[in-house]
């Protein structure tokens, strides 16, 4: 390695390690500060005391950047890259077959195994080597192991080889190119679209670091609710600025692709997907595409779902659509995700039934590069669905999980909710599609029906909050998707502990704390939002706080009462084979699980059946009872996480400390507002009181009503 190059990495060093603001949670999870341990520092400095990444490559160079750095700052003193090893113990990182270092130390035994993007760590005479069979397998290796040592795990003897469970691992940010995020809560778009290319934020640069650090290795970064205008040239350019950033992170950037684009860019009259000239349009502009983003992943497209245009305007199918832009995309490697979110102009008879209804006749219609990117139930990221029909329903087609990480319909960027814990329902849930056992994950990862080309997105929470997702504990719901996107089998709490260790402690009692709150809090927020199966009951348009009252919107499918259907027999959406019969697009094994109204599991009665008011419940309540027990359970359940974080405060910063403080306080508000006004709603149909014991609504029904919010964040823009 050259004088030049050590110089201009210890520069970098001083960069990375050099705080510049107080302890605000910029950082993340990628907080490299020293082991306070002595004994386990100094076992971690007989080990790598001293680097060698052996090739010189954008990728390369940055794990040369990033181990130096993160080393340096847990062992508290410099940690040297150097040219040649072997003359000490020391830490050898390079791809294995290209390094001369690594086939010093690792045979094709030991890499036996590895997959694209996996690593191999393993300690071979004395060096402790990171080895995979491409650069972003060892930018994951490294990243990896300074996980390892943040979380104190011994290093001596260690020999870990791990592949990725997913090939596509992509962020979605719903980002427009005014800079307002569409359902964001943490402040504008961190994409400057106006200063590129020119000015590159180094805030670009820290994104990479944080996504490829928890194996993400894509980045969607324009609204689905896409705008053409990102395809002319100018912008395309910009847009190959953002991608030179990401490259040295292993991360491809991607576009949304708006349908219409031939007709607002190209001046055609048509976008038909079967018309010569739609398809020519197209190719000539994915030529122009890969030559300024060479690597450029491909295209996310939603068409005719919520106004945006798409191939049945012209009376063609969504294979039509998808496969004209997969066939312009196919000879530079690129793919299409193809979103299954879409419901017709006409009024359905139950939406929860339409991308079913679409999807599964077309299955074996599409390209080898599309997927179906569906979210993870059948209507709209609601505090909790059940599984969407289309998992394991799609035996051909690649079925990509879209999963939301900013908060649309949970609390958006104040309540504390740990996602994961919904991500591991969804992913551990049995679609019995090739008998028990066919969990959504076996889709995730393709192993249900053998595909290998796999994916999972989630919908970014991120913005220009200094914190990143406004919400502190927002971080671990990123961090959340990452591991789960690399490794769908992963546990909750498994994930939560990782994450509270390497943002705040390692102090026991407050860890125990931490995780407690993160793991409870998923169920907390269903119980004093939408409990019992309820969902779509928010208000309108900026779907911040209840609204359960809502009956007037153009569609009927954007009305609450459409959707929880309250009169004075009972509660709840009949879609069982005597109802709309949604259940019956799922397998049998899974309908025999909700078909009957006294066994089907309570979190789901009501998505399921319409119950009587007085029906018996499992706890011995009646519905109205339980109904207003979960209520009550909920909202006292957001007083117990604002006592549990007070128990903590010794172990915490006072800025991080103040910063879920307040937002707590916020959401122990907030419960109780959706508390009062469901149950003053829904009493007007129950003609029940509220149990003895419990709080009844501080306001009437009428005052809940007259609430408006006309700036609440995450409103989605007119075009």
């Amino acid at each position: 390695m050259t004088a030049r190059r050590t110089s201009f990495i210890a520069i970098l060093l001083l960069a990375v390690i050099t705080p510049c603001h107080a302890e605000d949670g910029y950082r993340l999870w990628l907080r490299f500060d020293k082991v306070g341990d002595e004994h386990i520092r100094v076992a971690y400095l007989r080990q790598a005391s001293r680097a060698t990444v052996d090739g010189d490559s954008p990728v390369l160079n940055t794990v040369a950047k990033e181990l130096t750095a993160g080393l340096t700052g847990l062992l508290g003193q410099p940690v040297p890259l150097v040219a040649e090893a072997g003359v000490a113990p020391g830490l050898i990182a390079g791809v294995w077959g290209a390094s001369a270092l690594v086939a010093r130390y690792v045979s094709q035994a030991d890499v036996q195994g590895l997959q694209p993007e996996g690593f191999l760590i393993t300690q071979k005479e004395g060096q402790l080597i990171i080895t995979a069979l491409d650069e972003r397998g060892v930018l994951y290796g490294a990243f990896f192991l300074l996980r390892h040592m943040q979380l104190l795990e011994p290093v001596e003897g260690i020999h870990i080889l791990q592949n990725p469970k997913v090939k596509l691992r992509v962020l979605n940010h719903w980002d427009n190119l005014d800079r307002t995020v569409e359902r964001g809560y943490a402040g504008f778009s961190i994409w400057n679209w106006h200063e590129l290319p020119e000015y590159l934020d180094v805030r670009y640069t820290d994104y990479a670091r944080a996504n490829a650090s928890i194996g993400i290795n894509g980045a969607v970064v324009t609204n689905v609710n896409a705008n053409a205008l990102v395809f002319r040239h100018d912008y395309l350019e910009k847009a190959a600025a953002l991608a030179g950033v990401f490259r040295p992170y292993g991360i491809k950037l991607y576009l949304t692709a708006r349908f219409s684009a031939p007709i607002e860019l190209g001046g055609l009259d048509t976008a038909d997907p079967l018309d010569p000239r739609v398809q020519q349009w197209w190719k000539k502009k994915a030529e122009e595409v890969y030559r300024l983003i060479p690597d450029f992943g491909g295209f996310l497209v939603k068409a005719n779902s919520e106004g945006q245009p798409g191939p049945q305007d012209y009376g063609r199918s969504h294979a039509d659509g998808a496969n004209m832009l997969a066939d312009a995309l196919a000879p530079f490697g690129g793919i299409v995700m193809w979103r299954a979110f879409i419901y017709s102009h006409e009024a359905p008879g139950d939406r929860a039934k339409q991308a079913y209804d679409e999807f599964v006749p077309l299955d074996g219609q599409f390209r080898a590069n599309v997927l179906i990117q569906a979210k993870n139930g059948p209507i709209d990221f609601q505090p909790r669905e059940p599984i969407h029909p289309l998992f394991g329903a799609m035996k051909k087609a690649p079925l990509m999980m879209e999963f939301q990480i900013t908060k649309e319909y949970l609390g958006q960027g104040t309540h504390l909710v740990g996602l994961a814990s919904l991500y591991e329902e969804v992913l551990q849930a049995d679609t019995y599609a090739r008998g028990k056992g066919s969990i959504v994950a076996k889709v995730a990862d393709g192993t249900l029906y053998g595909q290998a080309l796999t994916g999972m997105a989630g919908v970014a929470n991120i913005g220009t909050a200094r914190n990143w997702t406004g919400n502190l504990f927002g971080q671990a719901d990123w961090y959340a998707f990452g591991r789960l996107a690399w490794d769908p089998y992963l546990s909750a709490d498994i994930i939560f502990r990782e994450w509270a260790e390497m943002a705040f402690t390692h102090a026991p009692a407050a860890l125990d704390a931490i995780v407690w709150m993160l793991s409870g809090s998923y169920e907390t927020c269903v119980r004093y939002m939408t409990p019992l199966g309820l969902h779509h009951i928010m208000a309108a348009g900026h779907h911040y706080g209840p609204g359960p009252w809502v009956d007037n919107m153009s569609r009927a499918d954007w009305n609450s009462t459409y959707y929880h259907r309250a009169d004075e027999q009972g509660l709840g959406f009949n879609r069982s084979e005597s109802g709309s019969g949604a259940l019956l697009q799922y397998a049998p094994g899974f309908r025999q699980q909700y078909a009957d109204m006294d066994k089907c599991p309570e979190q789901y009665l009501l998505w399921f059946h319409h119950v009587p008011w007085n029906h018996r419940m499992h706890s011995g309540r009646t519905l109205w009872e339980e109904l207003c027990w979960q209520y009550h359970q909920g909202a006292s359940e957001v007083t117990a996480l604002r006592e549990k974080w007070r128990s903590v405060k010794a172990y915490i910063d006072e800025e991080r400390y103040e910063q879920v403080n307040m937002h707590l306080a916020i959401q122990e508000k907030e419960a109780r507002w959706w508390r009062d006004a469901c149950l003053a709603y829904f009493k007007e149909f129950s003609r029940m009181e509220i149990p003895p014991g419990l709080e009844k609504p501080k306001h009437s029904l009428e005052y809940y009503e007259s609430l408006e919010f006309p700036y609440a964040p995450g409103i989605r823009p007119r075009w």
